[in-house]
């Protein structure tokens, strides 16, 4: 039977004995727990936020009119039984309206739907920005403002002025901070756009929306739906796009293959969508983990080597406890509790430079034009980080001491008096 609390009392004479030694390891095992949830969280944070600035704003699935070429040209329909081969050049894409053919049952049928949290319609008219003799190209994307905020955070990117401003006055627009940059112009101000048709409009500026990604802040402006088809010249059906947002990302492939195949409509998940994206943030979440274990690893070993020069050191002290009576199985003990000890201690600490440096990191400024909603660096604080930090470092402690122990438990006695 292994007696334990006498082991832990050996166990720590050892260490204080060698106190400088135990320093060492347990601020190996410290540099490494703190490494790893520093980095971890920076990274988990970092690309918690480019999916924020992505994801956030990217519908689960986007409803459109298919602009294809049709698949079954005109001369295969006029004569199908002769074998003779057919090559048609240049096919153009089947005339199509940009509407999306009865949209508005469409989009109270989506919302029936189990799986959606919510369908938001869009009308999308092409204009010119009027400034003086100047015509700048630009989008305007009517949209339902309240059901934008609670489906897509459309909120956090106004970064001037009142974003419901479109709800009480309809003829205010939420403008581009790349559009409002090139036309000196600010809350308040006016703005006239001219439809394709040749039609202008003045519309107040309530509100200033950026994105972060220049191409789009440049072009792209924000009005009510009703005023998008006002400018079109259309009725309230009018409604160029659907955005779906589900309760769970991974039903949006299947779901968008079975949009298409009722109502012969394009449907653009978000994986195809962002395919790019989703490469590039697997690759970061790689390379942190590949970092951060490889500090562990690191930290492990150095451990391995301390508890190797304890049992060298510590030959005499196995001889005598031996022949004492003390078990093969006791001494190995008595190094894996080193270890562990050894591995809590810098594991704690280790929790405490981590959390403490995140913090610090948390508080820092970081002002850039491209991300005006983030004011300071991002930082995640998942307890999943920390506990996975605390069990590596214990299970890591732990192999790196019952190796040598298993070494010291093997140890003769005789030898090593013998050899006195």
């Amino acid at each position: 039977m292994i007696r334990f609390p006498l082991v832990f009392d050996i166990s720590r004479t050892h260490l204080l004995s060698k106190i400088k030694q135990t320093t060492v390891a347990s601020l190996g095992v410290t540099f490494g727990i703190g490494t790893y949830i520093i980095l971890m969280g920076f990274m988990t944070g970092l690309n918690g936020l480019l999916d924020g600035l992505i994801l956030n704003r990217t519908p689960h699935i986007q409803v459109f009119n298919k602009t294809t070429p049709s698949e079954i040209q005109p001369v295969e329909r006029f004569n199908k039984a002769t074998t003779d081969l057919h090559y048609v050049h240049s096919v153009k894409p089947k005339a199509r309206l940009e509407r999306i053919h009865n949209a508005l049952p469409l989009l109270s049928e989506l919302r029936r739907h189990q799986q959606v949290k919510g369908a938001t319609p869009q009308t999308t008219a092409k204009v010119f920005y009027l400034a003086g003799a100047n015509k700048l190209n630009g989008v305007l994307n009517g949209i339902q403002v309240r059901e934008e905020i609670r489906l897509f955070n459309f909120k956090d990117y106004i970064t001037e002025g009142d974003v419901l401003s479109l709800v009480r006055r309809k003829n205010s627009i939420l403008l581009g901070a790349g559009i409002a940059k090139n036309l000196s112009l600010s809350v308040g101000d006016r703005i006239q756009v001219m439809s394709t048709n040749g039609t202008t409009f003045s519309l107040l500026v309530s509100g200033i929306f950026q994105s972060g990604l220049a191409e789009v802040d440049d072009v792209q402006s924000y009005i009510s739906l009703p005023m998008a088809q006002q400018i079109l010249g259309a009725g309230r059906n009018h409604i160029t796009r659907l955005h779906v947002k589900l309760f769970e990302m991974a039903d949006a492939v299947p779901l968008a293959r079975t949009i298409e195949t009722l109502y012969d409509l394009r449907a653009l998940d978000i994986k195809t969508a962002n395919a790019q994206f989703d490469t590039g943030s697997d690759i970061r979440n790689l390379i942190s983990y590949a970092v951060s274990i490889t500090l562990l690893l690191v930290a492990g070993f150095g451990i391995y080597n301390i508890l190797n020069m304890f049992i060298y050191e510590k030959m005499n002290d196995i001889a005598i406890l031996k022949a004492t009576g003390f078990t093969g199985t006791d001494v190995k003990w008595i190094f894996i509790t080193q270890a562990m000890v050894i591995g809590l201690l810098g594991g704690t600490m280790g929790l405490i430079m981590g959390y403490g440096v995140s913090i610090f990191i948390d508080n820092l400024p970081f002002i850039t034009e491209a991300l005006p909603t983030i004011k300071t660096y991002p930082i995640n604080y998942d307890p999943l980080v920390y506990i996975s930090g605390v069990a590596f470092a214990l299970t890591s402690t732990f192999l790196a001491g019952y190796l040598p122990a298993r070494k010291a438990q093997q140890i003769d006695p005789v030898e090593i008096i013998r050899g006195q």
